[in-house]
């Protein structure tokens, strides 16, 4: 098994036995990638998941054919060469195939022509072109079972259609034709002459190969919905001239009965599984490629750095219930919360006004978040207003409210503020997600945060677990702070579960802030094996030990020192370290000290900058104070704002509308664009220019092309 692994990665051998091996001792996928780079070769998580996920086919293939072997040979079906295929075969697809004509507990019409011992006639209908005779050959199996010839020839023809349609030779040369010449068609199911998402769809014809995932998304959800009806289209006579090619190949003649049998093998077996089969493919690569946009964009939205020492008041904004704020402080603490109506129906501006001010005099608030849905934009126009009118020096922007009534309904939120109104920690969430967008976010399904299309028609547990392994990632890139993390967010670091992570804090509350790394090992549950994983990723400031706060593991304190002492360095200059190892040969030094080259430049690069966060990379929360309106748009006005969402089509940009603009695919460069994440992520800031409005469906369409 390890031998096609090899074949198929360019891995180094050893690396991919090191993978594999780490991976049985338990080791998560974040810990082998982070701390484990010399026994890797410096693989990225993506790279070792690959590796792990082909490694479990693989396994699951080889018990899958023993199981179909064991099976086949227990209806006495078994042959050498059939074993020898079975063997061979490189695909769960390939077993299958060959597996398929001893599959069934149903007696099928074949079957029963066997047992009426019509076999022999089968194969003299195969092997001769003159049937002139072949009535006389079929009176030899006239019995109880079998009235007349007429009925013995119908019944081999039977043997002779399942053997066709059984063919795994026939099935992939099918296959093939069905890649290169099928169609998916798409045509309108109903009369309905109501508007729908679906009329592009209405007479839909394209090679399967050609179609844009996002499509075969949307056609499938159309059928689903009863709109649309979806067929795969080919045409019949090159398949039955591959059949027939095969066929002939095998000893089979050119007669009209092998050509009836051919054509009805096709119709009624062949065509309906491959219609399935290429059905099923066609979903799973949409699936695949909405899920992989969803996970890109989650991923960067997760990344959205932290909007340091500010007092920050969330509003929920709605009509008739009135708008629900909350004010955090710079560690999201709550401050204060209630309620205002500047909005319809009640429009109660010189109130709203009131609790406005007063709120942001008496908390210090110096930045507002307004959430972006019913009522955003009148309540965004009334926070504007009262900045311009009172001159305050505040700025606002608007945040996603995607998950947050997931999030205030939910057992966390329960949690965190019991007394509190459902609409309160809305408002709390969307103020703690410019504040630290992570640690807010990972307390939300990652399905329910909407950053992708389609999300809802895809393989529920497939997303979940490729969205969880983005949390895990960014999180544990990131590095969480052992004495402020919520159980949510050490969940996700490597080795902790929910259950962990809740006596973490349980613990922290009780005993007060951990000094020290180690004291993780005090808590209840945490043993040797959950330490060594999720110890580098935990940090602690302001302790006992200043390594403490690094992405450097605790196992490798010892070769620090050493290393600190060869280059002369004392540990409160750690920042020197560039300079201190310029003259020197940095691999004999790791090599002296027992540590890998990866791991003493990973050594190197954290007590330089002990500090630094990825997000700081990232472009930061965009504030403004003046409000933009789709009225005073017109084409040809350049505006800034952030992609919000990456999709196969376009982007979309958050220029402070109600409703983001769309960059379509075309518009994004001054070159052809074959995927929009070349281009843009979720969370970049981009220049754009208005190029169409659409002001009664509220839509603006813009380019990137400035």
């Amino acid at each position: 098994m390890k031998e096609k692994l090899y074949s198929q990665f360019s891995f180094n051998r050893n690396h991919i036995d090191n993978v594999l091996g780490l991976h049985m001792e338990g080791n998560t996928v974040p810990f082998i990638a982070r701390y484990r780079k010399e026994m890797t070769g410096n693989m990225d998580a993506e790279d070792i998941r690959d590796l792990i996920e082909r490694y479990e086919y693989l396994e699951n293939l080889e018990k899958r054919k023993d199981d179909v072997i064991k099976s086949i040979e227990e209806r006495g079906k078994l042959t050498e060469e059939l074993k020898k295929a079975i063997l061979k075969a490189e695909t769960m697809k390939e077993v299958e195939d060959l597996y398929a004509p001893y599959k069934s507990k149903k007696k099928t019409k074949a079957d029963i022509a066997r047992e009426a011992g019509l076999e022999p006639l089968a194969l003299y209908i195969k092997t001769n072109s003159d049937l002139t005779n072949l009535n006389v050959e079929a009176e030899k199996y006239i019995c109880e079972a079998v009235p007349d010839a007429e009925t013995a020839i119908s019944m081999a023809s039977d043997i002779i259609t399942e053997e066709t349609g059984h063919d795994a030779e026939i099935k992939a040369r099918l296959r093939e034709l069905y890649e290169l010449h099928g169609e998916l068609v798409a045509l309108q199911k109903t009369d309905s002459k109501e508007r729908n998402p679906y009329e592009d769809y209405y007479d839909f014809r394209q090679k399967m190969s050609a179609v844009p995932p996002h499509r075969v998304l949307a056609m499938f959800r159309g059928e689903r919905e009863k709109i649309l009806k979806l067929k795969i289209d080919i045409d019949e006579e090159i398949c039955l001239n591959a059949i027939a090619n095969i066929c002939f190949e095998k000893g089979m003649t050119d007669n009209n009965i092998t050509k009836k049998c051919m054509r009805s093998a096709l119709k009624k077996m062949l065509e309906l599984s491959l219609e399935l089969e290429f059905r099923g493919e066609l979903k799973e690569k949409g699936e695949i490629k909405a899920i992989s946009v969803f996970a890109e964009n989650l991923k960067n939205l997760l990344l959205t750095p932290t909007v340091r020492n500010r007092v920050i008041m969330g509003i929920d904004p709605a009509y008739r219930t009135g708008c629900k704020y909350a004010v955090v402080d710079t560690t999201g603490a709550l401050l204060d919360h209630g309620v205002m109506y500047p909005t319809k129906p009640q429009e109660d501006f010189h109130s709203s006004r009131k609790i406005l001010l007063e709120t942001v005099r008496k908390n210090g608030v110096n930045a507002i978040a307004i959430g972006n849905g019913t009522a955003s934009r009148e309540t965004e126009e009334f926070v504007a207003r009262i900045i311009s009118e009172d001159e305050l020096d505040i700025h606002y922007t608007i945040v996603s409210e995607a998950g947050a009534s997931v999030y205030s309904a939910g057992p966390v939120a329960k949690k965190e503020f019991p007394e509190l109104d459902v609409s309160i920690r809305g408002a709390i969430s969307i103020a703690r997600r410019v504040l630290d967008p992570l640690a807010e976010l990972v307390k939300i399904e990652p399905k329910s945060i909407g950053v992708g299309m389609y999300q809802h028609d895809v393989a529920v547990k497939k997303l979940e677990k490729s969205l969880t392994d983005v949390v895990e990632d960014v999180v544990n890139n990131v590095g969480v702070n052992l004495n402020t993390a919520s159980p949510s967010l050490l969940s996700y670091v490597s080795g902790l579960s929910e259950n962990l992570a809740e006596k973490i804090v349980s613990h922290r509350k009780s005993i007060g802030r951990f000094k020290s790394r180690k004291e993780l090992l005090k808590v209840d549950g945490v043993g040797e094996l959950t330490f060594k994983q999720s110890a580098g990723f935990l940090k602690v400031y302001d302790g006992k030990e200043k390594l403490d706060s690094m992405f450097i593991h605790p196992e490798s304190y010892e070769a620090v020192y050493a290393f600190l002492e060869a280059v002369n360095l004392s540990s409160d200059k750690c920042e020197m370290v560039k300079l201190a190892v310029k003259d020197k040969n940095v691999k004999s030094l790791a090599d002296r000290l027992g540590i890998g080259e990866y791991t003493i430049n990973d050594i190197i690069d954290n007590l330089e900058k002990p500090d630094r966060d990825i997000r700081d990379d990232v472009d930061a929360v965009v504030f403004k104070q003046g409000v933009v309106s789709l009225e005073s748009l017109k084409e040809g006005d350049i505006l800034t704002g952030k992609i919000s969402n990456v999709v196969d089509f376009g982007a979309f940009v958050d220029v402070g509308l109600k409703n983001d603009g769309l960059v379509h695919i075309s518009q994004l460069a001054d070159r052809f664009v074959s995927d929009p994440a070349d281009i843009v992520k979720v969370g970049q800031t981009v220049k754009t220019k208005v190029i169409g409005i659409d002001r009664e469906r509220g839509r603006l369409s813009l380019s990137m092309r400035v």
